[in-house]
Formats: structure tokens, sequence, C-alpha cells
């Protein structure tokens, strides 16, 4: 081999082998609770109040299917109809 090749795999290999060095941050011991209280995030910023505004309830049509209704004078056939609830 060349010295000029020998040169230049070093040099290319130089910054990997530096990065596999374990370091003193790699070695602390990474404790995990998993018996641990969740707590809630803390808030950084409050929301202003939200402002309640008066929704009316939201009224629907309901098919009544026909039907016989009793009146005073007998029975009464009664066609479909909507109303709303």
């Amino acid at each position: 081999m060349n010295i000029k090749q020998i040169l230049a795999g070093a040099a290319l290999l130089l910054p990997f082998a530096v990065t596999s060095i374990p370091s003193q941050a790699s070695a602390s011991q990474v404790i995990v609770n998993p018996h641990s209280i969740n707590r809630p995030a803390q808030i950084i910023a409050k929301k202003p109040p939200q402002i309640k505004r008066y929704a009316p309830p939201v009224k629907k049509k309901v098919l009544v299917p026909a039907h016989w209704e009793k009146t005073n004078h007998g029975r009464k056939w009664v066609a479909a109809h909507y109303i709303y609830k």
C-alpha cells in the first residue's frame, strides 16, 4: 500500500473513531421509575377566560308515523307528520 492511501484512510476513519469513544455522560445511569405518579405538565401561559354564550338547544325533526287517536266521538285517523323535539 502507498503511504498516501494509508494517510487518506486514517483521515476518513478518524472522525468515526473519535465519536465511538465512550464519554462520561453516556456512562451515567438512567433510572426509569415505572410506578411514578403522572403529574400534569406545568402551565406556561394562561389563556384568557372564554365567554360563555347562550346557545339555544337544537331541535330535530322527528317523524311521527300514522296512527289512530281516541277522541270523545270515537277514533280518528292521523296521517304521518313531522314534529320538532
